[in-house]
């Protein structure tokens, strides 16, 4: 739970850094989060919140 908190904060930056650039228009923006919205209740939503998931743990594995 708190990792897919983390990854919308961080998608919302994104977004919003991309909004304010200009490089970003509402209406991609809102079809961006519909899409995910209706991707997320569909059959492939675990095999994609797995990959997520185990990016993260290799990400998280990584020592500087």
């Amino acid at each position: 739970m708190i990792l897919s908190m983390s990854g919308v904060v961080l998608l919302a930056i994104i977004v919003f850094l991309f909004f304010r650039k200009g490089g970003l228009k509402a209406s991609h923006a809102v079809a961006c989060a519909l899409f995910g919205f209706f991707l997320a209740g569909t059959a492939i939503a675990p095999s994609i919140e797995a990959g997520s998931q185990s990016l993260a743990s290799l990400l998280g594995g990584i020592k500087f």
